[in-house]
This record gives structure tokens, sequence and C-alpha cells, in this order.
């Protein structure tokens, strides 16, 4: 049984790795993709999407691009990981089809209220365009969404701030809106998707498979991994963070998970974009959130290889 979703991105190397799971995989259907301001600007990003795309051979996909800005904040992009264009290292096609004249709050409405089944909002990027939609359209969200997975988050150590997770920082107004609306909710932290981590041998092994999806793959992927190799991570690869999510989709057994409150910080001098994960049920509140604490690292990169090979 295929699980039909969204995918709301902003592509960003590990984006483009979960599109790569969701146009691959059979157990997927991916109905629309909208991208949104986060790792590089939204023109770029939005570029970066129909680019991916492209290459993919899934140029059937309506795209649309999102709101400019964070809710609140100025935007804050991460060029120092994702380089100039967000996919620094390979050379992948121009475009092969145009965005949709539609907003990206816009494509989502339309693509739920042109499904017969719920579906499933996905969120690898900030929620800038999750919050705006279920503000704009309360009662189709409550309708015709299944559930909101999304990656984003941590408990304990962030990687923008010392507590904060790069998507959450960006817009963590956004991020409130969409943790207390009332849908199930799955949370991909960094405490997951630093464990997701593939090794340079695995990258090499992406190297040698015989398709150009996989050649323009191992590109980005060594350009993603170069980063990581500072030592304050203690990496011994790259975290594939925004993958997780697709995987989890496709086969949630891959993870351990735990069912918790989630929200987040607004207000902090120091932890504004925090998530509040009440692990020991300490505040009373009942759990909102699926929160993906660990998972299978070698049955991930199978999932990662087998994904590619299927553009053999």
């Amino acid at each position: 049984m295929t699980t039909k979703i969204i995918l709301d991105c902003d592509p960003g190397h590990d984006d483009a790795l979960a599109l790569l799971l969701a146009v691959a995989n059979p157990m997927i259907d991916l109905l629309a993709v909208t991208t949104s301001a986060g790792n590089q600007t939204p023109a770029k990003t939005l570029n970066n999407a129909l680019r991916t795309l492209t290459l993919l051979q899934a140029t059937t996909i309506p795209v649309a691009g999102g709101n400019q800005t964070p809710l609140v904040a100025p935007l804050e992009t991460a060029p120092e990981v994702h380089g100039e264009s967000g996919l620094d290292g390979a050379e992948l096609p121009a475009p092969g089809f145009a965005p949709q004249p539609l907003t990206a709050i816009e494509l989502i409405a339309q693509t739920l209220r042109q499904s017969t089944e719920k579906v499933t909002l996905v969120v690898t990027g900030p929620m800038t365009n999750a919050a705006l939609f279920l503000r704009v359209y309360p009662e189709l969200a409550r309708e015709k969404l299944a559930q909101i997975v999304y990656m984003g988050g941590a408990m304990g150590l962030g990687n923008w701030r010392p507590s904060v997770e790069f998507n959450i920082f960006v817009d963590p107004e956004a991020a409130k809106i969409v943790m207390n609306f009332g849908l199930p909710l799955v949370m991909a932290p960094l405490n997951v998707t630093h464990r997701a981590q593939i090794h340079k041998d695995e990258i090499a092994a992406v190297g040698g498979i015989d398709n150009p999806v996989a050649h323009a793959y191992f590109g980005l992927l060594n350009f993603f991994e170069r980063y990581h190799e500072d030592p304050k991570w203690g990496f011994v690869g790259a975290p594939l963070h925004d993958p997780c999510t697709i995987a989890w989709l496709i086969d949630p057994t891959m993870f351990t998970t735990a069912k918790m409150h989630v929200d987040v910080e607004t207000q902090g001098e120091l932890t504004r974009g925090e998530t509040v994960c009440d692990y020991y049920q300490l505040t009373g509140q009942p759990a909102n959130t699926e929160v993906l604490l660990d998972l299978d690292r070698p049955r991930f990169i199978k999932l990662i290889l087998d994904s590619l090979k299927h553009f053999n």
C-alpha cells in the first residue's frame, strides 16, 4: 500500500536525497513538491527542486515555490553547508519543466482537494509553507492531511545554535503553529539524523553505480561530506538528515521511536528555536509527536543505494 505525500523542501543536498527516495520507491506516491526558503534563497531552492526532478525523470510532478521569507525573522541560509547554488558538487540538468502558476499553499490545497485519500505532508525545510497552509486552509488540513512528518529540531545538541537545529531556527514561529495545530506529527530530529551517516566507502559505492542519477549524487555527497569533516562534529561521514522522513514512511521498522509532547521556544535569548521534547512527561501535556530516536543505519544506507540503482 502506497503512502501519498506532498514534499515541502528547501533543496539542499539532503533534500535532494529525500526527493530521490520519494521518486524511486513504489511505497511512496509523490503528488506534489513545494519549496521554501532555507538552505538557500527561494529562487535557488525552487530551481534546485526543478533540476533534481528533471534528473530523476519525474517532470510530471507539479512544483510550486512558497513564501519568500520566514514569518517573522529575516531569512538565514546555509551556503557554507550547501554551496552558492544550494546543490554544489554536481552538474545537474537545467529544469525540463516549469513550476506551477500557483503559490506553495495553493498547490497543497489543490492537491489535497483532488486526492480521494488522506495525504501526508512531509516537511524537510523550515515550516513556513506548512504553517501558512494550516492558517489559510485549516478545515481542508483537518479533512485531508493524515499527518505531518518533518525533519527538524533536536533533543539536546543543536547544529546551528548550541541547542537549536537549523530548520527550526530559520522559522520557529512557523514550527510552533505546526506543532500546536493538532494533527498527528512525526519528528526526525538531529538525534536520529546524526546517526544516519553515510561513510566515505559508501559514497564511493554510490560512484560505482553506473547511471547518470548515481553519478550526480556521487558528486553531491562528496561535496556535502567535506563540510562534515570538521573535527568539531565528531562524524565518521555525512549525516543524511532529510531522507530519514521518507525512509520512515517506507519502513518504520527501521527506526526506534518514542511518543512525547513537543513544542518550540520562540522567545528565549539563548534558546530561540529550541524544540522542547517532554521525554519524561514532566509537563503533563499529552503526547503530540512520534519522535525518531535511532535507526538501523546499514538498512538505511541500503535503501539509498537501492534507490539509486532504480535508475540503471
